[in-house]
């Protein structure tokens, strides 16, 4: 009976120490990938790579986000995907399309140590009517991606890393 209660004391201890950041495990640090179809006004996670085309008058969107099983969906880019305030005073041309690209460097909790996020980009591409995702990404930032194609940093940001595994950050461990 000592041994139970001695068990139970040791366990109750525990439950009582046990950050949320423990409880909740660890997760995925990288750029998520976001899209906002013409006249759209939320953000859509998108399903595919940036090798798809898009339409004129979209909005692409990347965030430096985490996800985890207790924490499954990706912060979205903090801008809206408004197209209008992104690429309102760009001038149609023709034979080209204008698209709306957001790039959130995420929040200071989640960058690697020694690093800084950068200032969110907001801008408008004037590109060819056949240009994807990824290439209106690399009209606005240097892309580094690793051999399979996911993009590992943007800008330079992050300098090496490369959708690492990391502990859940206690500011989102939280929510």
């Amino acid at each position: 009976m000592r041994k139970k209660l001695a068990a139970v004391a040791v366990l109750a201890l525990l439950a009582t120490t046990i950050t949320p950041a423990q409880a909740a495990g660890s997760g995925y640090r990288y750029w998520g990938y976001f899209q906002a179809a013409p006249k759209a006004t939320t953000w859509t996670a998108a399903m595919t790579g940036p090798t798809v085309d898009i339409a004129d008058g979209s909005v692409e969107g990347w965030a430096f986000t985490f996800s985890s099983e207790a924490i499954p969906d990706a912060s979205s880019p903090s801008v809206l995907p408004d197209f209008q305030s992104i690429c309102g005073k760009t001038r149609a041309v023709a034979g080209k399309k204008r698209i709306g690209i957001v790039i959130d460097f995420g929040a200071s909790y989640l960058a690697p140590t020694g690093e800084k996020p950068l200032k969110t980009v907001k801008r408008c591409i004037t590109i060819d009517k056949k240009a994807q995702g990824i290439d209106v990404l690399g009209k606005v930032v240097r892309v580094r991606a690793d051999k399979s194609g996911l993009i590992c940093g943007l800008g330079g940001y992050p300098r090496k890393e490369c959708g690492v595994e990391i502990p859940t950050p206690a500011a989102l461990a939280t929510k």
